[in-house]
């Protein structure tokens, strides 16, 4: 792996294991392999936003040090994605599925084509400890 950055590596690997487990979660629910859509969208379990910035504060905070600015700017960053998260996405996904429901209930001719979906604290609890793991992987691999 030498030239590339176990930095990139690292996000890259969060984010892909955790649409991986996301798709895996929804096909054992619905018993249906045609789950394609959690390998791109947001929302259920586990937080793959969460699971990239966790995994980058943890690889920066072990390689560079918690006490390097740039372990400060990943944590400030990855403290705003996972309180966005639990907070205004979630918010404003409950808010899209009530007008949803409204349009539907009105048989209104709007169309609202997508409602963001944010994250339960289970699901930001869930994606932080696979980004401390794949941070930490990544790290030995890449000593």
């Amino acid at each position: 792996m030498s030239g590339v950055s176990p930095y990139l590596i690292t996000i890259a690997l969060a984010w892909i294991i955790a649409h991986v487990i996301k798709f895996t979660i929804a096909s054992v629910k619905t018993k249906s392999i045609k789950n394609f859509k959690q390998f791109y969208s947001s929302g259920n379990m586990p937080s793959a936003h969460t699971a990239t910035v966790v995994a980058l504060v943890t690889i920066v905070g072990i390689r560079d040090g918690v006490d390097s600015a740039v372990f400060a700017v990943a944590a400030l960053f990855a403290g705003v994605v996972m309180y966005d998260s639990i907070n205004l996405r979630r918010s404003v996904g409950e808010q899209g599925r009530a007008i949803q429901a409204l349009i539907k209930e009105q048989k209104s001719k709007v169309v609202l084509r997508h409602v963001a979906k944010g994250h339960t604290s289970l699901e930001v609890f869930a994606g932080l400890i696979l980004g401390f793991v794949v941070g930490f992987v990544v790290f030995i691999a890449t000593k």
